[in-house]
């Protein structure tokens, strides 16, 4: 039989040996810099139609978190997160996945959605929480989930979704799937026990899933100089024995070929690999925060220049791959787009106070039924403090 406890094959020393920072200097792929230019010479990984997708994605992306961020600001919404500056890290490393691939998201991702397809009036519908909204109002704004995309709905707990994605990923390799679970994440989740849970489990059980961390330097409020003393998240993969890439997460050609060179890995050897992307949350982290009371305009000014979109832009343009007109009218009609399904969805009845109850037990514990009537008897009581639509919905 093999040996197979590692200790048996440890170089030995007669001398202290202290193991000091600086041992490995992890390096982050780049293809394209701020200016569009493309440094590599090797071909490009992106063709022509792939580049505009991704491009048009992240433009729409953006186009809905301006859109939705104004709307919580006007209370139409309770709450947004916009991925305002991590468009090419989402969008970029989907585009490299396959359709039957398993995503697990933290809450920033919905760049994931748009490019596999999910409709303006899908995201509305989850956002205003109405009756056509396939979680039945259940989920708070943001938690986005479709099954026929392959698309696991966001939770909100922090970080739960990693060890998820081990075991779901052990789960296509048992039954013989050629597909893998990407997990989308940020540096302030990698803090959580659940990261560490999930990539051990992945490494010891050969689980082929892609941990991608969008290192967007705060969680939160919270500098990564504060968060950790090591060198990133990418270096916490070597020492769970993970395979570990560490990518540009604004350039997002280095990104689409960081991810298909992972999922190719992930496949043919049945085992994870961590993506830590180093990219930059230009907007708030949510509606509920104000940046500016932890980081510099200044700062903000640097990382804007450093743009996702205008980068893959500016290489599309030089290629003489983008028709600009043809943008610009994309733009104008998807912002009309948006604008439109923001009026129609918010005047879309709520979901039946019956689907509060409903999905979990074939028949509904005499507790839950208790609860259901206190329900809709304080409402019938106190009819004046609910949305006439709420009444309806008795």
């Amino acid at each position: 039989m093999n040996e197979r406890n590692h200790i048996a094959h440890i170089n030995t020393t007669q001398e202290v040996n202290i193991i000091s920072d600086g041992l490995v200097a992890i390096p982050m792929l780049q293809l394209l810099d701020t200016n569009g230019e493309y440094l590599s010479h090797n071909p490009s990984p992106l063709t022509q139609e792939s580049a505009l997708k991704i491009l048009y994605s992240m433009h729409y992306t953006r186009l809905l978190d301006e859109r939705m961020v104004s709307a919580q600001r006007q209370g139409r919404i309770s709450f947004y997160l916009a991925c305002t500056g991590e468009e090419a890290a989402v969008v970029a490393s989907t585009a490299a996945l396959e359709p039957v691939d398993m995503i697990m998201s933290q809450y920033r991702e919905q760049g994931a959605l748009v490019y596999r397809g999910y409709t303006t009036a899908q995201f509305m519908n989850q956002l205003f929480s109405n009756k056509l909204d396939p979680n039945k109002g259940r989920q708070m704004p943001i938690h986005y989930g479709d099954k026929t995309l392959n698309f696991m709905t966001v939770s909100s707990p922090l970080g739960t979704q990693i060890p998820q994605a081990a075991g779901y990923a052990f789960g296509q390799k048992y039954t013989g799937e050629a597909a893998l679970t990407i997990c989308y994440f940020g540096e302030g989740a990698a803090s959580e026990g659940d990261f560490h849970a999930g990539l051990n489990m992945a490494a010891v059980l050969n689980c082929p899933t892609i941990f991608f961390c969008r290192n967007n330097g705060y969680a939160i409020s919270t500098p990564t100089a504060e968060q950790f003393a090591g060198d990133g998240i990418a270096s916490r993969g070597i020492g769970y024995g993970v395979k570990t890439i560490r990518v540009d997460g604004n350039d997002a050609m280095a990104v689409f070929a960081a991810t298909q060179a992972a999922r190719k890995i992930a496949l043919a050897e049945s085992c994870p690999v961590l993506i830590e992307a180093m990219t930059y949350r230009l907007a708030a982290h949510s509606t509920s925060d104000d940046p500016s009371g932890y980081r510099s305009a200044d700062e903000e000014v640097k990382w804007q220049e450093k743009d996702p979109i205008a980068r893959l832009q500016k290489y599309c343009i030089a290629q003489s791959w983008l028709d600009l007109e043809h943008l610009d009218a994309y733009i104008t009609q998807s912002r009309a787009e948006i604008l439109a399904e923001v009026k129609r969805a918010e005047k879309e009845d709520y979901a039946s106070i019956d689907d509060l109850f409903a999905d979990v037990y074939a028949v509904l514990p005499k507790h839950l039924d208790t609860q259901k009537q206190s329900l809709q008897a304080h409402i019938k009581k106190y009819p004046e403090a609910y949305p006439k639509t709420a009444r309806e919905l008795l």
